[in-house]
């Protein structure tokens, strides 16, 4: 059997499946976080623009909701407009074995999916469970040199989209492999993206997440696929990854849930930036550190932190998001680093100005040995007195071995939901997502759409 051909039994043999409780209920976290991230991005401005491009498409006559509108889509054009607008605020979740931010993709597609067939919640969660078992695993052993140039998120997210669609639809195995056959020959996603102030980085997930339901449509419509596409000769692994580990990909499949280990974010900005963050903030906290005593911080981190996150005084939300002088300076001066960090009246903070210029950036081996299971940073702070203060931040909060308590996630979901939605119906929201069965997926929209 080819490798698609085992996951599409694998999506097969759960088409009636109950999940425990413990499995759904980490389901629905991802679920809580998307919806929190999705509405953070609903208002910006490519948000405003990207419905603007598919404003011929809204009607009131549409299936699906698109955040940020009343008038509604087609679940094609949901799932990209709803992937893209999940991954503007960067607050949304990552699979760190993988370095891939699984809920874009693979929810906004079955979401979207999910709505237009009046799908249940409960539906929804275990098609859910088993997209991101099918992406994760695949992110995981084609790591890390398909980081080198590819965006993850695009590449995979297409697996992700199409695996979890199948999983709604109960297509049968040979469906389910046709379904993922057909997304993955439209993998894309270059990093080069986000290396640069543009808008493209979260349309990769948009376009993953439309790729993935067209897929699993025109699967269950009989469209066939390269069933060896994964391992083939000139398929998925061979053009995107030097060395992919497909003997790994299967290990514990079905007993061990990787939706169980998801890292959620605790920081407004990209992930790379993280262990630096908690590190440094570590250090002011257990030694009592005052910004004006600083004379310089020296960060060793491992290789996409140097690359990725290079920007020094940034002139716009992109930039700081992806600058880690800024984004460690913004942790000192400004407490946290959620989005009220990211208004531009903060990138001509003097104090955050000062102090970016004392950060010092390296590549530390030990670090990047350990990437991508291990998203570590070494910290130094020598005050103005000659007193050195050092920490080796071993992973991030919010990583699996860290994670974010329920609490921590239920207020990360308000401080960024409820000034878009108010106080009463983030509420509600959250009681939906979080205890509610077999309701329909309007019931969520409904307290969302057109806001």
């Amino acid at each position: 059997m080819t490798l698609l051909e085992k996951f599409g039994d694998f999506i097969e043999s759960h088409n009636n499946t109950k999940f425990d409780a413990l499995l759904i209920h980490h389901a629905r976290r991802a679920l809580l976080d998307w919806q929190a991230a999705l509405l953070a991005g609903s208002n910006t401005q490519a948000a405003n623009r990207l419905r603007a491009a598919f404003s011929d498409e809204l009607s009131s006559t549409g299936l699906c909701s698109i955040a940020g509108v009343a008038p509604r889509a087609s679940a094609r054009t949901a799932a990209f407009v709803n992937g893209s607008i999940s991954h503007i605020a960067e607050f949304d979740d990552i699979y760190r074995d993988g370095a891939y931010h699984t809920g874009c993709p693979t929810i906004s597609a079955v979401f979207s999916l999910a709505q237009s067939k009046h799908s249940s919640l409960d539906e929804l969660l275990r098609a859910i469970i088993i997209g991101y078992e099918v992406s994760n695993r695949i992110s995981r052993v084609i790591q890390p040199s398909h980081y080198v140039y590819f965006h993850t998120t695009g590449t995979v997210g297409v697996f992700g989209a199409s695996a979890a669609c199948a999983a709604l639809l109960k297509l049968n195995s040979i469906q389910a492999c046709n379904a993922m056959a057909i997304a993955g020959t439209f993998a894309s996603g270059l990093q080069e993206a986000f290396r640069s102030d543009s808008m493209t980085k979260p349309m990769h997930a948009g376009h993953a997440a439309e790729v993935g339901l067209s897929a699993a449509l025109a699967a269950n419509a009989g469209m066939t696929g390269a069933n060896n596409l994964l391992e083939g000769e000139a398929g998925f692994g061979a053009a995107m990854s030097k060395a992919p580990r497909w003997n790994e990909l299967f290990e514990d499949l079905g007993e061990d849930f990787s939706i169980s280990k998801m890292t959620f974010k605790n920081h407004g900005c990209c992930g790379h930036t993280f262990p630096a963050i908690d590190g440094v903030g570590y250090l002011i906290q257990a030694h009592n550190i005052q910004a004006t005593n600083i004379k310089r911080i020296r960060i060793g981190a491992y290789r996409p932190t140097v690359e990725v996150c290079a920007y020094r005084h940034p002139k716009t939300p992109f930039e700081a998001k992806f600058s880690l002088s800024y984004t460690v300076a913004a942790r000192i001066i400004l407490g946290k680093v959620r989005e009220k960090a990211f208004l531009p009246i903060h990138f001509s903070n003097q104090d955050i100005f000062t102090l970016e210029e004392k950060v010092e950036l390296y590549i530390d081996q030990e670090c990047a040995d350990r990437f991508p299971k291990r998203r570590s940073a070494k910290i130094e702070i020598e005050l103005n007195d000659g007193s050195i203060f050092k920490h080796y931040q071993l992973t991030r909060h919010g990583d699996p071995d860290d994670p974010l308590s329920d609490q921590e996630l239920m207020d990360k979901f308000f401080e960024l939901v409820e000034p878009r939605i108010g106080t009463a119906m983030t509420e509600e929201l959250a009681q939906l997502i979080m205890s509610a069965e077999n309701i329909k997926i309007e019931e969520i929209t409904n307290l969302w759409r057109g806001v």
